[in-house]
């Protein structure tokens, strides 16, 4: 069963860094490394490096800016993003309420017993 999901995307935003990563550059409409750094508890090169997966991954997008790279989020990736956790929310829904309706059957059939 395919859902569609990019498990590289999802991989990028696993982690709970690049999540308030994210956030920030959300609030902030873009940052740097160093602007990052100063608002989170990892170092500049760790933000570097955090980047680089959300770039490759393509939730980021940077351009130069003197020595540094600016950095916003790409929306339309993060929109593929939220569709995704959508499509897999929708089955994991739709998978609850099977084993809901087994349970309940079952439930049933134990009572007919007694």
């Amino acid at each position: 069963m395919s859902t569609g999901i990019d498990d590289d995307l999802w991989s990028a935003i696993g982690d709970p860094t690049r999540r308030r990563m994210i956030d920030l550059l959300l609030a902030e409409g873009q940052g740097t490394a160093t602007t990052l750094s100063a608002r989170l508890p990892v170092t500049r090169q760790a933000v570097t490096k955090h980047l680089t997966v959300l770039d490759r991954a393509g939730l980021v997008r940077s351009t130069p800016a003197g020595r540094e790279r600016r950095y916003h989020v790409d929306e339309a990736q993060l929109a593929r993003a939220v569709a995704q956790l959508q499509s897999v929310g929708t089955l994991w829904d739709a998978r609850l309420q099977r084993v809901k309706s087994l349970a309940e059957a079952i439930r049933r059939a134990e009572n007919t017993k007694k």
